[in-house]
C-alpha cells in the first residue's frame, strides 16, 4: 500500500489546487441536482439494473437470498438508479503512453494516471461515487477505494487497452476517457457510439507528447514504435512536418464531431503543460455535459 502514496499525494495535492468555491460550483452534482446524477431519494427509478457482488459496508437487508442460493457467492441487487450517479473513468494503458519525448517530463501514462486519481478526489469531496471502468469496483466515495483506485492505477499488470471496453453501464451514467486517440477515427468512434447510443453521456481528454505535436526533429531519423510497429525511416523529417500536422489536426477535428454527435465534451492536453489546466478542463467540460 505503500507504493501508492506517491501518486494519491500528487493527486490529492493537484486536487487542492483547485479554489473551493469552484469545485462547489462546478461539481457534477450541482448541475444535475434535478436530474438522475446524485440523486438519494428512494422511490424514484428504482428499476433492476443487475447483481453485483457484496462488498464491505453493504446493508445485510440489500443482500438477495435468492440469488445468492444459487452460488457460493452473496450477491446484492443494484438499481439502476444507484448505479446512474456515478461517474465511470477509463484511461489508455497501451504500450505507446509510456513514452515522453523528454526525461524531463512525465509520460503520457503518468499524466493520464495523476488526472485520473486528482478527478476522482475532486468527485468523491463533492459526494460523488466513482469507478475506473472495468476494474470490477463498484462506484464508491469512500477512502478505501480512491486507495484501490491509486493501486490499480499503479499496478503494473494491467490489460493493455488503446480504446475503452465495451461494458454495459446504467443510462445516464457519467463517463471520463483520458488518452492519446491516435486510434483510427471509425474504431474510436464504434467504440464510444457503444456508450452514447446507451444513454451514457461523458468527455473525452486527449493527452499527447509535446513532440506528438510539433514534431521538432529535423535531417534523417528512424522511428520506432512501441506496438510492435515497423520502424519507418525518414530522411528528411522537415519534408514531412507539413503533411504531419495536416493528419494530427485531421485527427482532432474528427475526435471533436464524434463526440459532438453524441453530446460529449473533448479536450485536450499536453503532457508538458500544467495538469492543473487539464483537470480543470476536464471538470468544466464535464460539467458542461451534464448542464
Amino acid at each position: 500500500m505503500t507504493t501508492t502514496l506517491p501518486l494519491r499525494h500528487r493527486a490529492e495535492q493537484l486536487a487542492a489546487t483547485l479554489p473551493p468555491l469552484l469545485v462547489a460550483a462546478e461539481r457534477v452534482a450541482a448541475t444535475v441536482a434535478q436530474g438522475v446524477h446524485g440523486r438519494r431519494r428512494v422511490g424514484q427509478g428504482e428499476t433492476f439494473w443487475q447483481f453485483r457482488h457484496y462488498d464491505m459496508g453493504d446493508q445485510p437487508q440489500s443482500i438477495d437470498w435468492r440469488q445468492s442460493a444459487k452460488s457460493d457467492m452473496v450477491f446484492v441487487r443494484q438499481m439502476e438508479w444507484e448505479a446512474a450517479q456515478s461517474v465511470w473513468i477509463w484511461r489508455d494503458t497501451s504500450a505507446s503512453m509510456a513514452w515522453t519525448s523528454d526525461r524531463n517530463h512525465q509520460t503520457k501514462r503518468d499524466r493520464t494516471d495523476l488526472l485520473t486519481l486528482a478527478l476522482s478526489v475532486l468527485l468523491m469531496r463533492g459526494g460523488e461515487h466513482v469507478a475506473l471502468l472495468g476494474s470490477g469496483l463498484r462506484p464508491s466515495n469512500s477512502r478505501a477505494t480512491l486507495s484501490r483506485i491509486a493501486v490499480l492505477l499503479e499496478s503494473a499488470n494491467q490489460p493493455a487497452e488503446e480504446l475503452p471496453p465495451t461494458l454495459p453501464l446504467p443510462r445516464s451514467a457519467q463517463l471520463v476517457l483520458i488518452g492519446d486517440f491516435l486510434a483510427p477515427l471509425p474504431e474510436i468512434d464504434r467504440a464510444l457510439r457503444y456508450y452514447g447510443e446507451s444513454g451514457v453521456r461523458g468527455t473525452l481528454l486527449q493527452v499527447l507528447d509535446p513532440a506528438e505535436e510539433s514534431l521538432p526533429y529535423d535531417g534523417r531519423v528512424r522511428f520506432e514504435g512501441l506496438e510492435q510497429e515497423a520502424p519507418w525511416l525518414v530522411s528528411r523529417v522537415e519534408a514531412v512536418r507539413g503533411d504531419y500536422a495536416k493528419r494530427l489536426r485531421d485527427q482532432r477535428e474528427g475526435l471533436q464531431d464524434i463526440a459532438r454527435a453524441l453530446g460529449w465534451g473533448c479536450a485536450f492536453h499536453r503532457s508538458d503543460q500544467p495538469p492543473q489546466s487539464a483537470l480543470l478542463r476536464l471538470y468544466t467540460t464535464l460539467s458542461q455535459v451534464l448542464a
